[in-house]
C-alpha cells in the first residue's frame, strides 16, 4: 500500500511562542511545497493558540506533545482533548520514551491517554521503543510486543485507520546515535507483522509507523528508502528551520 508519508517535529520543551510560530510557518512553507506528504509540528502547550492561528491556513498539522484521558476534571497540570481540538489541534503523541523514562508513565496510563484522544477526536501518535539495555540484552521485541499490545488495550478495528505509530529506540534519542536503516527497517517490520497479527492485513498496511531518534538531515534520505518506514518524529532537528526543511523535502 502506498502510504502518505508524515513528517513530525517535536519540539519539547523548547521555544517561547514568537519563536514557535516564526518556526512553524517556516515549516508551513515547505510543507506547501511538498504536497505528497504530511508535516506535524508538535509546539510546547504555551505555543500551541498562536501556532494554530498562524498556520491555520496551511496544510501543516499541529500536534499536542501529551493528552489526558478525560475530557475535564480535577487534574493539575494536565490538559484535554477538548481544549486542545478548540484551538485547532489535530494530533497528540501519547507514551513519548521521555514521558515513559522521566515522567514514570506505564503503559497502562499510555493507554488510557491513547482512548482519551481517540474520543475527543485526535489522532493520537503512539510511541514505543526499547532502553540500550533492553536491546543489549536481545529484549527489543517483547519490549515493544508489551507496548503495543497494551497501548492498544481497547482500540476498535475502525479506529486503527486513525492512528500513527512511532517507532524511538530511546538510546538513540538526542544521543547522536541512530539506529542503521537495517535495524529500523527491521523493528517497523516487525511492528507491521504485530498489526497483522492483532488485527488484520489491511490495517497493518494502512497504518503509517515512523522513525525517531537523532533524525537529521544527514540519514532522513536512506532512512525513508525504507519500506516500513513512513515518516519520521525529529526532535534536535526540528528545531532548526533549515534543517527541517530538508527533512521534510526527503527525497
Amino acid at each position: 500500500m502506498n502510504r502518505r508519508p508524515l513528517i513530525a517535529g517535536n519540539w519539547k520543551m523548547h521555544l517561547t511562542v514568537a519563536e514557535a510560530v516564526r518556526l512553524a510557518q517556516a515549516a508551513a512553507a515547505a510543507s506547501g511545497a511538498c504536497p505528497d506528504r504530511d508535516v506535524m509540528v508538535a509546539p510546547a502547550f504555551t505555543a500551541l493558540a498562536k501556532v494554530c492561528e498562524a498556520v491555520g491556513d496551511t496544510p501543516l498539522q499541529v500536534a499536542a506533545q501529551n493528552v489526558a484521558w478525560d475530557k475535564e476534571g480535577a487534574y493539575t497540570g494536565e490538559i484535554s482533548a477538548l481544549m486542545l481540538t478548540d484551538l485547532g489541534v489535530r494530533l497528540a503523541i501519547v507514551g513519548h520514551s521521555e514521558r515513559r523514562q522521566i515522567f514514570g508513565e506505564i503503559d497502562a496510563m499510555i493507554n488510557r491517554r491513547l482512548l482519551g484522544a481517540l474520543a475527543g477526536g485526535l489522532q493520537p501518535v503512539l510511541c514505543v521503543g526499547e532502553t540500550l539495555e533492553e536491546r543489549e540484552s536481545n529484549r527489543t521485541f517483547s519490549v515493544l510486543e508489551r507496548q503495543m499490545r497494551q497501548g492498544l488495550q481497547g482500540v476498535a478495528k475502525e479506529e486503527m485507520f486513525r492512528l500513527v505509530l512511532a517507532y524511538e529506540p530511546v538510546w538513540a534519542i538526542g544521543t547522536g546515535k541512530t539506529a542503521t536503516k537495517e535495524q529500523a527497517q527491521e523493528v517497523h517490520a516487525f511492528l507491521r507483522q504485530f498489526l497483522a497479527d492483532a488485527y488484520e492485513k489491511n490495517i497493518a498496511d494502512a497504518v503509517r509507523i515512523l522513525y525517531g531518534g537523532s533524525v537529521k538531515p544527514e540519514n532522513i534520505d536512506s532512512l525513508m528508502a525504507q519500506p516500513d518506514i513512513d515518516g519520521a518524529l525529529v526532535g534536535g532537528a526540528a528545531l532548526n528551520a533549515e534543517s527541517f526543511d530538508r527533512i521534510i523535502r526527503f527525497q
